[in-house]
């Protein structure tokens, strides 16, 4: 995953994320926190069945794009974001905060980018208004290193 800058804002528990649903691809799960790596770039989720929200970015329905990672597969099968790359513009995303209040969001598009040309800027840099991404990863699998080269980037508002 990319390098992301350090976590800046306190956060209203309430609205803490707490699950994402994706109807179109049958995605209803719950969301655990992330944060990053030593190396500056985004935690994964250990567990393959889980996706995260990045806590340095902003809550759903906030100024600011809202982050949100998660695994395409794994040896045992598919993971929650196997078919995020299938999204077609239009479909509808919705977060759902600790205080119960939905935040729903419509795909504006989904982008598979190699991951040393990942566009940082564009994923994490500042939003006139409440954004939404999706990541995972896509591409091809390169046995060599156990992961894939590319990730899919799901742009949502």
């Amino acid at each position: 995953m990319p390098a992301v800058g350090d976590p800046v804002r306190a956060l209203d528990p309430a609205k803490v994320p707490v699950r994402l649903q994706v109807p179109s691809i049958g995605v209803d799960v719950p969301l655990i926190r992330l944060g990053t790596n030593p190396d500056g770039s985004l935690e994964v989720p250990a567990d393959y069945q889980q996706v995260g929200w990045f806590t340095g970015s902003a809550a759903p329905g906030d100024t600011g794009p809202s982050v949100i990672a998660g695994h395409v597969d794994s040896k045992d099968g598919p993971a929650p974001f196997f078919r995020l790359r299938d999204l077609s513009v239009g479909a509808r995303v919705v977060v759902t905060a600790a205080d119960g209040a939905d935040r729903s969001f419509t795909v504006d598009g989904v982008q598979q980018y190699p991951k040393d040309a990942f566009p940082t800027g564009a994923v994490y840099g500042p939003a006139p208004g409440p954004v939404l991404r999706l990541i995972t990863c896509g591409g091809s699998f390169d046995r060599a290193t156990g992961h894939y080269r590319d990730n899919v980037v799901v742009f949502a508002s």
